[in-house]
């Protein structure tokens, strides 16, 4: 099987795609980039996640760097991804890996590459790297044993935990969250988060709780992703224990779920515009939000108010993170719930991103429930709903011809001020509302996203495209 990488990275079924062979065609491919490119001296990092294979994955890969005359470093311990990016950037590398599937199924694994600065590989760089694997002679990858790599200092060992939680503990005001005394449920969902998050929150002196610690392969039967189907224990934690706030991270941890101070799900969305609210009013921070596609349009009613600017981009967080970068924008994210602040890491990190929302609750002295209460008096009401469907390749190109080539709509009953097909079909109404359908770039799924001011008129519209693409009955979430 071919190695293509998608939004989120390389991700393959276990035993089909996720291979030793492909982990070490892929290594030497971007091994051979490096050398090209004169950084091969610089150094390449590794890092794993707590999925079956991941931490052998990151050893082979190490083993055919080192094959290949690239010194190594490998982060010898179950590592969030945010902490590999970290390290790319700490010891100023031009390349690193971390070895994961983030939040699919348990059968899944794969590898998410980053560049100099702890960036997520953008098309360019992926594409380039397809490239040089196809290029690959045939014949065995030449490797060095991980334990001799060890021994003769090819490979080097190496722990930045410490570093990483110093780097968010002086992002966050601790001094506040100490003042507060807060209640916090941490549900790492059998991932990587543990660690790190629990130390920066009882060094702020909260009392913490943890649940769903231990490693799991399978995720105790779950979708490692935050969502409302998933968190139903951390939900019934926080209002049997009253907790002030409930925290889940996805299985390696870029991604951030929450449970609010009356055990509701807070969606990514919500507490993205939280967050922006949050800098902008409370903190007086200036600078524009950038959103993918199918992200919420209440970020765009912030931005207005303070004078700036909502940046939309294509999903991916390369391109939020990119945009970032070219805009100076406060915040990024996606309604996946990944998300950044300016001045952290360039990429996805649910451990920051719960620190900043435990600030934010000692900082204003304010419930969760209630801070987005005063939003939604602002700037009204924004509700958003989400759909999947699973397709043969038959359906696939049939979808495809009718949204993208044919580029018919159902009737939606509203008046339509215009269509995008930058990345998938959005479509946007004069009312303020719009619907988008595309292709998952991380699993084999259609995602239509419908965001308008009431719930029941977003699932409307939501059935009309359903019914429109012969798809109903069939939404898996």
């Amino acid at each position: 099987m071919s190695i293509k990488f998608g939004t989120g990275g390389w991700r393959a079924i276990i035993g089909d795609g996720f291979t030793k062979a492909n982990v070490q065609r892929l290594a030497a491919a971007l091994a051979q980039k490096m050398k090209d490119e004169g950084v091969a001296g610089r150094g390449f990092l590794a890092g794993y996640d707590r999925r079956f294979l991941s931490k052998e994955a990151a050893h082979w890969a190490a083993e055919v760097m080192a094959g290949a005359g690239v010194p190594g470093m490998v982060v010898e311990r179950e590592a969030p991804t945010p902490l590999i990016m970290f390290a790319v950037r700490y010891y100023d590398l031009s390349y690193g890996m971390a070895v994961t599937a983030s939040h699919n199924p348990a059968l899944y694994n794969g590898v998410k590459v980053f560049t100099k600065g702890g960036r997520d590989a953008d098309e360019v760089v992926t594409g380039n790297i397809e490239e040089y694997i196809a290029a690959l002679p045939d014949g065995e990858i030449p490797a060095v044993p991980y334990e001799e790599g060890v021994r003769t200092g090819q490979i080097q060992i190496i722990d930045p935990m410490n570093a990483y939680i110093d780097s968010v503990i002086r992002s966050v005001n601790m001094d506040a969250i100490r003042s507060r005394g807060l209640k916090v449920v941490l549900d790492p969902m059998y991932g990587v988060s543990k660690t790190a998050l629990s130390t920066i929150l009882i060094t702020a002196r909260c009392d913490v709780d943890v649940i769903h610690e231990r490693r799991d392969a399978l995720f105790g039967g779950r979708l490692p992703a935050p969502n409302s189907k998933t968190l139903i224990g951390l939900q019934s934690f926080v209002v049997e224990n009253g907790c002030d706030i409930g925290i889940a991270t996805d299985g390696d941890a870029d991604r951030l779920g929450v449970i609010d101070d009356k055990g509701e799900f807070l969606h990514p969305n919500k507490i993205l515009v939280l967050l922006y609210y949050y800098l902008l009013r409370y903190k007086g921070w200036h600078g524009a939000a950038v959103r993918n596609i199918a992200t919420t349009h209440l970020l765009d009613a912030i931005a207005r108010e303070f004078g700036e600017t909502c940046y939309e981009v294509p999903v991916g967080f390369k391109h939020v993170s990119g945009k970032m970068i070219e805009t100076g924008a406060v915040i990024g994210g996606e309604s996946s719930g990944g998300l950044t602040v300016r001045g952290h890491i360039q990429g996805k990190d649910g451990i920051y991103a719960a620190s900043l929302l435990v600030e934010m609750l000692a900082t204003t002295g304010r419930r969760l429930s209630e801070l987005y209460g005063e939003i939604t008096d602002r700037y009204g009401t924004y509700e958003m709903v989400e759909r999947g469907y699973r397709f043969s390749l038959e359906e696939k190109a049939r979808i495809n011809q009718l949204l993208m080539e044919d580029k018919l709509l159902p009737d939606f009953g509203a008046e339509i001020e215009k269509v995008s097909y930058a990345d998938g079909c959005k479509v946007y109404f004069k009312n303020g509302g719009w619907m988008i359908c595309r292709f998952s770039g991380t699993e084999p799924l259609l995602r239509v996203f419908c965001e308008m001011d009431a719930a029941d008129r977003a699932a409307q519209m939501a059935a009309r495209m359903e019914r429109f693409l012969d798809l109903e009955g069939r939404n898996i979430e």
